[in-house]
């Protein structure tokens, strides 16, 4: 009987650490898509915010070829500042990028400066991306702003179509905190490969979800799909 006992209590331990083995994969899964849904819900709100306020001309988003909205990008330093956050990219489907708006890739923005740099602060940012080349960049990977493609403040106003010029990627953005001496040049965006295998569930490159549009918009991303349709339909 003590053999017996031996074995079946045994038996119990293991599959009580089997069922701990399993549970954080599991709970980490969860913890995962919660945050990919987060991420597409705050670049929706605020690409929403930045339309009702003009920050974005429409004139100009109808122009562009794809969007990269980085809601909450945290900037901070003394003496030597970094950049972090993430966000989501969205492209015009069709070959002359004239069709609806693409399913979303996620997309992390990183990067290091040097100068005079005092505080922190918060800022939101829509990048529109105006040139074949500025979608190129962004697509192989790692793209440095300013010089794997250029990137300038945004024009606004009447004269914004005709004031944009020949640059890549125009970037528009909303700051809360106190900063001094940083910009987003320099910074590098690249796709996050683990956050889209986290929300397409499967290991998927951002040219598959962008150009190839291999995969249908998630449940997460309609709102922001849902957005640039509506307010940005003609190219």
């Amino acid at each position: 009987m003590s053999y017996v006992r031996f074995r079946t209590n045994a038996a119990c331990l293991l599959a009580g650490f089997t069922v701990l083995w399993i549970l954080p994969d599991g709970a980490s899964a969860k913890s995962n898509d919660r945050k990919e849904t987060n991420t597409l819900g705050k670049a929706a709100g605020v690409l929403q915010g930045m339309l009702a306020k003009d920050d974005v001309p429409p004139a100009l988003l109808a122009k562009a070829k794809c969007i990269v909205v980085l809601p909450d990008v945290k900037k901070f330093g003394i003496g030597i500042g970094g950049t972090g956050g993430r966000g989501a990219m969205s492209c015009r489907t069709g070959k002359g990028f004239n069709g609806p708006w693409s399913a979303p890739a996620i997309y992390s923005v990183s990067g290091a400066s040097v100068g005079l740099q005092l505080g922190g602060s918060s800022t939101d940012y829509a990048l529109l991306v105006m040139t074949d080349n500025g979608v190129d960049a962004l697509l192989k990977g790692k793209t440095k702003l300013g010089s794997s493609a250029s990137i300038a403040a945004g024009p606004s106003g009447s004269t914004a179509v005709s004031s944009a010029g020949g640059t890549d990627i125009l970037s528009y953005g909303r700051t809360t905190g106190l900063f001094a001496g940083v910009s987003l040049g320099g910074a590098a965006l690249d796709p996050d490969d683990s956050a889209n295998r986290d929300l397409y569930g499967k290991a998927i490159t951002a040219r598959e979800i962008l150009i190839a549009n291999s995969v249908a918009t998630p449940p997460a991303a309609h709102a922001l799909v849902s957005l640039l349709n509506s307010k940005a339909k003609a190219h």
